[in-house]
């Protein structure tokens, strides 16, 4: 439905702006909304959605850094784990390198190798290597044979008491105690051979063969049991809070450990930075929040009360009866309710989206459907109403009454038409045989009122023939005289042609009112209509002892069919008449008065003296076949209750004061021409 009423948050601030305005139900609770109490407290709740989001997001953010920065610290544990195994191993291997070296010498020497070149391998290896800082060899009975750089080391003489005390040879050299910052270790190769011994700086070991990537991010210590530092490679102090990884170092040295410890790492200004934004943006969110709160919490209760609404007009709009159809200005459907669907015999789905022609127009009427819907287009937005034939899917034909208004959308702009279609086809069948039977009651009734008149119109046109027998005759006496009066021959024929127009009117009246044909309308003075219908019954009324007043004011003229309005008068006034019981008649008056209405139209009131209409009557006297008289059809009054409503005007009954009735006709007065006047 393109053009449903959609609301916007603006629109929903004005709903709730407006304070109950647009309410279906009035100042009182609206029943299509969801419970106030429970519904703001789900509001309330959902409000606080994003804030609870964004205190989250800085708890996780929160979390986030601290896993980062433990996954960080397992890092770098592990790293340093890693690192000081990597180190104790390049320690170790490099010692089993001057170890080799100290066996091949040992070896070396009891073979047939020169001295020299036992001292050339010496300083060469103490070239490459530096930690070796002497290569000494001794008898068996401990004395220096040789020395490489020319002098025994002070640790010699303790390991090789050691070596020799135990009377046996080594495969491996042996390493001596630590003193100061260097330790020995001796070859005993055989047990009557020498004994070849090599001096190690600790620090010179890690100085050399600790590479530089390591000496930038720890500090490398060799110490003994007593935590004193034996040897230490480091730019600069460790901190403490840092995690410090030490391995035994023994074997090879006795009672040492390898310390590696992370140097302080500065904080960047760049977490810094990160963790300040996260911070500062997390509180401005917060606080964004917590600002937009009370106008979320409005938006939403503003929300469902356009949703109440919505549901509210959606069931209307499904319970009606008539159809509804938006259609833009093209002629593209664009929304079609249930009721709607029933008539035409089509779906939604099938109509929404359509341009012309529809599949319910009916086919004989096609081009006149085109030209009005381009006459619809082409008028501007101003509503109209016509009427239309449709076809249902089952090919039954359909009348419908169509009312077209402009559909506005929420800018004022005018984007097509929404129909209101109602099924007149039961209507107008209704109305068809409605007007044929109030033709065929309006014949019966005009045919039972001349059966009912005969009696008066033999007397009625007995007068007027018998008044032109007796002028004939008097006028041929006067003829036959031998010398007639001319000015009585002529008042005679006078007399006798006023009386020969009379029957001729009266003659030419009773046949328009018992044949068919329609209104003619025409301004009228009341006064001379009433004055011409008493004028006609004025000598049935003597007869029935019964004397007719006519009471009348000037008022201004009506438009009227004379024939159909002097009916209604003559049924009223013999109603009347005959409503007297005739036992009581003895000079009792049937008064027509004349009075010009408020509005400036006229009414007329016949009052009679008889014995009024009971209760139990008086409700549907009106109503067809209903009558007080005894051999009366009861179509009299109904016929004229539709002739005065033909006039536009209204026809009542009261008691009249003191006995009697009172029947008012209230007609309009009109000026100017007939011309859409007439229904």
């Amino acid at each position: 439905m393109p053009y449903e009423p959609r609301r916007t948050v603006g629109e929903g601030r004005a709903l709730e702006g407006s304070k109950g305005q647009n309410r279906p139900f009035g100042s009182g609770a609206d029943p299509w909304m969801v419970d106030g109490t429970h519904a703001d407290r789900r509001i309330d709740l959902l409000s606080l959605i994003p804030l609870l989001a964004i205190v989250a997001l800085v708890c996780l953010v929160g979390a986030l850094v601290w896993l980062v920065n433990r996954s960080d610290v397992e890092r770098a544990r592990t790293k340093l784990a890693t690192d000081a195994l990597w180190v104790e191993q390049t320690l170790h291997f490099q010692l089993s390198v001057d170890e080799d070296m100290l066996a091949r010498m040992a070896l070396d020497t009891l073979g047939d190798t020169a001295p020299d070149l036992l001292e050339t391998r010496a300083r060469l290896h103490m070239a490459a290597n530096p930690e070796v800082l002497s290569v000494n060899w001794y008898d068996q009975s401990g004395s220096l044979v040789r020395a490489i750089p020319g002098k025994a080391s002070p640790s010699d003489q303790a390991l090789i008491a050691m070596v020799a005390g135990t009377q046996s040879v080594s495969a491996r050299p042996i390493y001596g105690q630590i003193r100061g910052n260097s330790v020995s270790l001796a070859m005993h190769p055989r047990e009557d051979g020498g004994i070849v011994t090599a001096t190690i700086s600790l620090p010179l070991l890690l100085e050399r063969h600790i590479p530089w990537w390591i000496a930038e991010q720890y500090a490398v210590q060799l110490s003994d049991s007593q935590n004193r530092v034996l040897a230490e490679r480091a730019k600069r102090d460790p901190d403490p809070a840092n995690a410090m990884h030490s391995i035994s170092f023994d074997p090879p040295l006795s009672g040492t450990l390898l310390r590696i410890a992370p140097y302080a790492v500065p904080t960047t200004f760049a977490n810094t930075l990160i963790l300040a934004a996260i911070a500062g943006l997390a509180g401005f969110a917060i606080l964004a929040l917590l600002a937009l709160y009370r106008n979320a919490s409005r938006r939403r209760h503003a929300e469902l009360r356009l949703r109440g609404e919505m549901a509210f007009r959606r069931s209307m709009e499904e319970s009606l009866t008539v159809g509804l159809r938006a259609k833009d200005h093209e002629g593209r459907i664009l929304y079609v309710n249930s009721a709607f669907c029933n008539l035409v015999g089509w779906s939604s789905d099938d109509l929404v989206g359509r341009i012309p022609p529809m599949p319910y127009w009916a086919p004989d009427s096609l081009e006149e459907t085109l030209a009005r819907q381009q006459a619809l287009a082409d008028g501007g937005a101003r509503s109209q109403s016509f009427e239309t034939r449709f076809r249902h899917r089952d090919g039954a034909e359909i009348d419908v009454q169509v009312f077209e208004a402009p559909l506005i959308d929420a800018k004022g702009a005018h984007r097509g038409w929404m129909g209101s279609v109602i099924d007149i086809t039961d209507a107008k069948h209704a109305a068809r045989l409605a007007r044929a039977q109030d033709e065929s009651l309006a014949r019966t009734g005009r045919l039972v009122t001349l059966g009912e008149m005969a009696s008066t119109l033999a007397h009625e046109l007995n007068q007027p023939l018998s008044a032109i027998a007796s002028y004939a005759a008097g006028g041929l006496n006067l003829m036959q005289q031998p010398d007639p009066d001319a000015s009585l021959l002529k008042t005679a024929f006078e007399k006798m042609q006023v009386q020969a127009r009379r029957a001729g009117q009266i003659i030419r009246g009773i046949q328009d009112f018992v044949k068919k044909r329609e209104p003619r309308f025409a301004g009228l003075d009341l006064s001379d209509v009433i004055q011409e219908t008493v004028g006609f019954l004025a000598a049935d009324a003597r007869e029935s002892r019964v004397r007719i007043v006519v009471d009348v004011e000037p008022t201004k003229p009506v438009w009227a069919d004379q024939i159909l309005l002097e009916q209604v008068l003559i049924n009223l006034i013999r109603n009347g008449v005959e409503a007297m019981p005739e036992h009581r008649r003895n000079g009792e008056t049937l008064t027509v008065s004349l009075r010009a209405s408020p509005g400036g139209g006229a009414t007329i009131e016949v009052m009679d003296q008889g014995t009024g209409i009971a209760p139990e009557v008086a409700n549907r006297l009106f109503d067809p076949f209903t009558s007080t008289k005894a051999e009366g059809m009861g179509m009299g009054l109904n016929i004229c209750r539709s002739i005065i409503e033909l006039h536009r005007g209204q026809l009542t009954h009261q008691p009249r004061p003191g006995g009697g009735t009172i029947f008012t006709i209230t007609l309009p007065a009109v000026s100017g021409t007939l011309e859409g006047w007439v229904a």
